[in-house]
């Protein structure tokens, strides 16, 4: 049986606590937010970034990109939330709520 998880898009959201102490530790941290971009991540909220896909597989292979450009000290979490989750969320901006669906940003590559 499926469920909603299954049949619809995924997001895929990366949280990190990344040491910023030293000029590397910023390098390293800054890299790291760069690779995200890189790979199709908008930045939700500072030092949260979040990347829609059709389908969960199309997750998997970013997540062994991610593990593969880990940081040496820090925190990260890679979380997989369906779209209908992230459409149900509630989301605040300057006290007031944001009724505005977001649309995910996908492009087509002929």
């Amino acid at each position: 049986m499926k469920t909603d998880e299954d049949s619809g898009g995924m997001w895929c959201l990366v949280m990190f606590d990344l040491p910023v102490k030293t000029k590397q530790q910023r390098s390293a941290a800054t890299e790291f937010r760069n690779m995200l971009l890189d790979m199709g991540y908008s930045m939700v909220q500072y030092s949260v970034y979040a990347r829609y896909t059709p389908t969960q597989a199309g997750n998997r292979a970013t997540v062994k990109a991610i593990k593969a450009a880990l940081p040496e000290r820090g925190y990260v979490r890679v979380l997989h939330i369906s779209d209908h989750q992230w459409a149900s969320a509630l989301r605040y901006a300057n006290l007031e709520p944001e009724d505005e669906v977001e649309t995910p940003e996908l492009f087509t590559l002929f």
